[in-house]
Formats: C-alpha cells, structure tokens, sequence
C-alpha cells in the first residue's frame, strides 16, 4: 500500500491529497495541516515516488487502484484533492470508484493528452552526479547548472535521499511510462458527484476547449481559478487554493 501521513482529528470529516509528477505528499505539508483544523487530512506518496513502492507500471488504472486501497483502508469515502498527474489519477478514482470519492476537486489538469514530456526532468535528474551531493543544495546547485528552472531546482531536490545519494524517485520507470502518464485512458462511465476543477490564471493546462471533455465526463464540474497562479497553484498561491478548496468542500451540496 502507499506511503502516506495524516494530520488532524480522525474524526473530522477526511480529505486525501495526491501530489503531481516528481512530488510526495511532503510537498503539500503546509496546506495539509492548514486544512487539518477541520478535517482529517491524507497525504499519500504516489507509486515511484518518496516513501511508497516502485513498481514497473505508472498508469492511471494503477494510480487509481492505489488511491482506493487507502480510502478502504482508513475506513470508506473520502473527499479527494489532486494536483497534476495526481488529479488524474483522482479523476480515474472518481470514474472507476466513485463510492470511494465524496467530492473531488482537480488541481490544473484535463483528461487529454498532453504534447509536451517532462523527460527533461528525468534526463536532469539521471545527470547529477550524486558522489559529488552531500547537502541538498549541492544536487539543486547542479540542476541549476543543467538548465533547470531554480524553482523547479528546489522541487525535484526534495525528492533526494541525500544520506543514500539517491533518488526517491523510479526514474526508469516513470521514463518508460512517460506516455501513460503524459495521456489519459478511455473511460465510458461518468462521475456523478460533485467536482471543482481549479486552475491557474498563468497556467495553460486546462484550456477553455476542455471544458466539453471535462463536463461528458464530470456533468456536475464546476470550475474555479487562481488569477496569481501558474501550474503549482498551492506554491504559487497556497492562501487563494486553501480558500477555493475549503468552500467547496464545505458548501452544503456541492
């Protein structure tokens, strides 16, 4: 099973948060015990990512499946949080589960196809030479070095076992699945419960022509943005995201 951390009263209603490509649920500790003042909150690493198993296959049927074994193993539904590849993968929960998921919000992506890869990442990550880390910022100073955004520098660092020398990522696995995850699979069902699709005002993730794929397969979508934020909506915005998610979640039939 995932990897995961809870933060809150597990008696207050529970929310599970499902953090995007090359993140772990450390990434959303902030907003995970900001929101814990109410709520039960679940962060999971994802399969090939932080503390969780690695594993050959990173589809969305199988990212699904790992999110349901969680909500049944903490007791039933959940609402349900997912940023990036993790929103697709929570979308795939909602149309494949939809018993596991209360209410779903969809952090800055669509069921497409997206064009571009995030090889590059990969390719980066393959290219620091770990015998040379024994800090953190020796691994971010070389990402840099390489052509990585200093943003995106910090990101992919925290996913470095710097004790180990070693990555708390499958690359070999993500690169070989890379189209999986850069697509999403045919679904014929919908997802009749209620669902917030958030996204950033400098994003071009979910574009206005999304829309009609989103609604035949979420009828009930609403949709939300942060003007301020680009693609990392609760880094680039975190009090906006935590407002948008904390009215939703608790509008009286959403």
């Amino acid at each position: 099973m995932l990897a995961y951390q809870t933060f809150g009263d597990t008696s207050a209603p529970p929310v599970l948060i499902a953090h995007g490509l090359y993140g772990s649920g450390r990434n959303w500790g902030v907003i995970a015990k900001r929101l814990s003042d109410t709520r039960h909150v679940v962060t999971v690493d994802m399969r090939n990512h932080g503390s969780s198993f690695h594993d050959a296959t990173n589809g969305y049927d199988d990212l699904a499946g790992d999110l349901a074994e969680v909500i049944a193993a903490l007791g039933g539904p959940m609402d349900v949080v997912g940023h990036s590849m993790g929103g697709k993968a929570a979308m795939m929960l909602a149309l494949t589960a939809p018993q596991a998921v209360r209410r779903l919000v969809v952090g800055d992506i669509a069921p497409v196809t997206y064009t571009h890869s995030q090889m590059q990442m990969i390719e980066a990550m393959r290219a620091v030479d770990l015998s040379a880390v024994t800090r953190r910022s020796d691994a971010t100073a070389q990402l840099a070095d390489l052509g990585v955004d200093p943003g995106v520098c910090a990101f992919l660092a925290q996913s470095l076992d710097v004790e180990a020398r070693t990555w708390r990522l499958n690359l070999d696995a993500l690169a070989a699945e890379m189209p999986k995850i850069m697509s999403f699979p045919t679904v014929e069902t919908q997802y009749e419960g209620s669902a917030l699709f958030l996204s950033g005002g400098a994003s071009d993730y979910v574009l206005h022509e999304h829309r009609d794929v989103i609604r035949g397969l979420f009828p009930r979508a609403r949709f939300a943005r942060l003007p301020k934020a680009g693609h990392w909506l609760h880094a680039d915005d975190p009090r906006g995201f935590e407002a948008t998610v904390r009215a939703f979640l608790d509008a009286p039939g959403a």
